[in-house]
């Protein structure tokens, strides 16, 4: 059966790459004045010609998101269950060469977190743990999420890769999205990356929303790790990856986070800097690009860019995060995966979001209206 990797074959990181900074005005002026975008497009707004064109580019972003979604900012919170790891992951604090205290949350002290994030009011959660076959697997997933889907209106999951079969029963368990990101299209030095462990596996990790969306998930999210390699080429593979899975398997929706590479414990420093002003780029071009994708933003970036963004063409953020295991109350000192940048509590953010004008959406979904 087809996947995205046949697709992937057919593009050369290089060309791509001299493609994207090869790029004029002439060409960027084209794009903004089509009605419709495409890929060629996104390659367009996401090069170095289009910086100058970026207060036209915003103006359309908040144009099409408030078209498509209204003014309204989804709030959801990650919620991490452990932190073992079986890879190796040069940027990752939850790396397996990283001498540190490895905590999975028992029953009673997950349920001891669900009670802190419902009485900051969430409704949407997020799990994420490591990648640990053997410790944090099917079994336990299926386990956590019976015990606090009656708390959470979506639940969606951040976890290794998985099989199709292992996706369908999270599917009929009430999961409602699942965020996998590749970290990296650049096939040549993926491997430095992630030198060890199940993650090292280019092609399965390709694969992987292929599988997710066969099971029937509703939302499927990507994303690319900002600062490994060059942020233009990375996201337009990643943009081709979104590209297929919405002609492929058009039932689900789909979204795209940003994430940029934070300070963690015995990480390396980011390859490529990416300021505030890239990023903003990027977030206009996916949407002048994909009126329909969703766009989300967390807590990694700093206060000042999330005051600014929420009119411009995000639909979902977080806040008041924590990402280590247990981070809520349990054991507040466990070792976080990255340092986060904004951690104004969630008062502080509805109220921001408020003031723009915009209203902080607590549930938009409900299992009771599943099919399943």
């Amino acid at each position: 059966m087809n996947t995205f990797k046949a697709v992937f074959e057919h593009y050369n990181w290089k060309e791509i790459q001299t493609k994207i900074y090869q790029t004029t005005t002439i060409d960027v002026e084209r794009a903004l004045a089509k009605s419709k975008k495409s890929l060629e497009d996104f390659i367009v707004l996401i090069s170095p010609a289009a910086q100058p064109y970026l207060e036209e580019m915003a103006q359309m972003s908040h144009y099409l998101t408030k078209k498509r979604f209204g003014k309204t900012i989804q709030m959801y919170a990650p919620l991490y269950l452990s932190n073992e790891c079986q890879n190796i992951c040069t940027y990752c604090g939850f790396s397996l060469d990283n001498k540190i205290k490895r905590i999975t949350l028992k029953d009673s002290e997950i349920l001891l977190e669900v009670a802190e994030l419902k009485k900051m009011g969430f409704d949407h959660v997020l799990l994420v743990t490591g990648e640990a076959n053997y410790t944090v697997n099917i079994n336990y997933f299926l386990n956590a999420i019976d015990l606090i889907k009656k708390d959470f209106s979506n639940i969606s999951v951040e976890v290794q890769p998985l099989s199709t079969e292992e996706y369908s029963q999270l599917h009929e368990a009430g999961v409602y999205s699942v965020l996998v990101y590749q970290e990296t299209y650049h096939q040549e030095v993926y491997k430095k990356y992630h030198p060890k462990g199940k993650k090292s596996n280019f092609d399965f990790r390709l694969e992987t929303p292929d599988r997710v969306a066969r099971a029937g998930i509703h939302k499927i999210g990507l994303g690319v790790l900002l600062g490994l390699e060059d942020w233009r080429t990375d996201s337009f593979f990643n943009a081709l990856h979104i590209d297929y899975l919405q002609k492929m398997y058009w039932k689900s929706k789909y979204s795209v986070s940003f994430p940029r590479l934070r300070p963690a414990e015995g990480v390396e420093q980011p390859n490529f800097i990416m300021d505030d002003k890239d990023l903003l780029q990027l977030i206009c071009a996916y949407r002048i690009w994909n009126e329909d994708l969703e766009i989300s933003i967390s807590t990694r970036e700093n206060e000042k860019f999330r005051n600014n963004i929420i009119p411009i063409g995000v639909t979902s953020m977080s806040a008041a995060s924590k990402t280590n295991p247990g981070g809520y109350v349990v054991n507040v000192e466990s070792l976080e995966q990255f340092e986060i940048s904004d951690d104004r509590s969630v008062d502080e953010i509805a109220n921001l979001i408020k003031n723009a004008g915009y209203e902080p959406v607590w549930k938009d979904w409900d299992l009771a209206f599943s099919s399943k």
